[in-house]
């Protein structure tokens, strides 16, 4: 699949809480694997996760691949919403 396809997908959390939309994606450079996907957080996540927004723009997390569950219409995690807390914000 092509990560264009992936651009601006809806992302679901486990719990079916929609946690916002795909934006880019991080690349590991010698694997040619992506490693992150850099997913914009919908106003309600943020607030749910403890996060403030900033006055312009939005939050945008670095998630792992390793919480992808299936990719299809849109991409689903196998994590509850609570359990990406301790996702780092991209950079």
């Amino acid at each position: 699949m092509k990560f264009v396809k992936l651009d601006g997908m809806n992302v679901f959390s486990s719990d079916a809480f929609r946690i916002g939309d795909i934006s880019g994606a991080e690349i590991d450079a010698k694997s040619w694997e992506i490693t992150h996907l850099y997913i914009v957080l919908t106003e309600e996540a943020a607030t749910k996760l403890g996060r403030k927004r900033p006055l312009l723009g939005h939050i945008t997390v670095c998630l792992p691949v390793g919480y992808v569950k299936t990719v299809g219409d849109v991409v689903t995690l196998d994590v509850e919403l609570q359990g990406m807390e301790g996702i780092s914000e991209c950079k």
